[in-house]
């Protein structure tokens, strides 16, 4: 762990060294990141986010570096530390403090306390901006540095979970300032959280395990973007998929789509892998791991570490370590072994390395281009969570289709007159 000097300087890595792995990974996934590669270069042109100070706290990862850089070369002094103690690319953490000068704090598989203390430390950089993955920066900045709150002109949320907190403190009427929900765009959720989780939640799977897919009972809790894309790449693999729902719209929409489809409570019995995507806590308990077959393997691809509830299983466990990086084995009194992944934090990111780049494409796109929006818009804006409004997440998606040299067909005058009247009838 580094030094609280470094903190002081203006930084907090692991190792400065690994910057020039860092860097060439960086450049690596700029090469999958046309539409962001084309905002960089109208940013760099027009500067607007000249001045504006921005604290992010998201994942460190190569695909977080180009936009940060992105932003930086708009204009702005960007800060950022680590939305998830395991999701840091060490590497990239440092290439960005010393090749690109953006200050970061984040350093993989922190602690806690050190965790809290890199969000802090970002807080410290009075941001005009906020960008979240799950929303602590802003409810740090609303619990325990209120005082900053002030020169806050608005700020972008990238994760459902974190959209679902804004929107509750949008309710409550303590939100102090807009957020647009990133998450929310269409370019986001539904290539991102289908696409991007799909495969890398696999990935990481298969990286921590080596374990055969093909054959297995999966059982993946949530149907959501994020529980589709999943449930659609575990079953190209060969496996078995089980859908455990909460919502009978979801569930009934997963049995119509050729899932097995049932509760988790008899999931947990004929299941050998389980994935949970559903941003809510306690999803797998002890009454599930009551019923656990011999070699289970639990992993969370949602948000935070609370879809497993590993205190429960920790109290049940004769005995527990470390059987290999990324996987724990957990020995219960009756013979049983339960094998969780990456802590119960995301495994996506704690095993593997995220999403890949040509989806997060889309996403920093709408990320970028959301601050320039709050920018020029926030004095218009009420303390609420908004949509990315349409024209940029269409903006977005034609760039894309560009960029892989697609052509798509507009409406003629009059086809759009007759889809905005009533008069001709049929």
């Amino acid at each position: 762990m580094a030094t609280d000097m470094n903190v002081s300087s203006g930084y907090d890595v692991r190792d400065i060294s690994l910057a020039e792995r860092g860097k060439r990974r960086t450049e690596w996934a700029f090469q999958f990141m046309p539409v962001l590669q084309t905002i960089r270069k109208q940013f760099i042109a027009t500067q607007p986010l000249a001045g504006v100070r921005i604290s992010a706290c998201l994942h460190v990862t190569t695909e977080t570096a180009n936009l940060m850089v992105t932003l930086r070369d708009g204009g702005a002094q960007v800060v950022l530390c680590a939305s998830n103690p395991l999701s840091t690319q060490d590497d990239v953490a440092a290439t960005l403090v010393r090749d690109y000068g953006i200050p970061v704090y984040a350093i993989k598989g922190e602690n806690n306390e050190v965790y809290y203390a890199h969000i802090e430390a970002a807080l410290r950089h009075k941001p005009q901006v906020t960008m979240d993955d799950g929303a602590d920066l802003v409810t740090m900045l609303h619990t325990k540095r209120q005082e900053l709150l002030g020169e806050v002109i608005g700020g972008t949320e990238e994760t459902t979970t974190g959209v679902i907190r804004l929107k509750a403190m949008a309710k409550d009427g303590v939100l102090r300032y807009p957020i647009v929900a990133v998450n929310d765009a269409q370019t986001k959720h539904l290539f991102d959280n289908r696409y991007g989780t799909g495969q890398s939640t696999i990935d990481g799977i298969l990286r921590a395990t080596n374990i055969l897919l093909a054959g297995l009972n999966v059982a993946v809790a949530g149907y959501g973007w994020c529980g589709r894309g999943v449930a659609m790449r575990a079953r190209g693999m060969g496996a078995n998929v089980i859908i455990c729902e909460v919502d009978p719209i979801k569930a009934l929409e997963a049995l119509m789509d050729g899932y097995r489809v049932m509760s988790m409570a008899d999931a947990a019995e004929i299941a050998d892998v389980f994935v949970t995507v559903t941003g809510n806590k306690s999803v797998i308990g002890r009454v599930h791991f009551e019923r656990l077959k011999n070699g289970a393997i639990l992993c969370n691809a949602g948000h935070f570490n609370v879809e497993i509830d590993l205190e429960a299983l920790g109290r049940m466990a004769s005995s527990r370590r470390q059987v290999r990086e990324f996987v724990e084995e957990f020995a219960l009194r009756d013979g049983r072994r339960i094998y969780v992944l990456g802590e119960g934090r995301l495994i996506n990111l704690a095993s593997a390395e995220g999403h890949p780049a040509s989806v997060m494409d889309m996403s920093f796109a709408n990320q970028a281009l959301a601050v320039q929006y709050l920018v020029q818009n926030h004095a218009s804006l009420e303390k609420n969570v908004y949509p990315v409004p349409l024209e940029i997440d269409r903006a977005v998606a034609s760039m894309k289709l560009e960029s892989m040299g697609v052509k798509i067909d507009r409406l003629s005058v009059e086809q759009e007159k007759y889809l905005s009247s009533w008069s001709e009838g049929t």
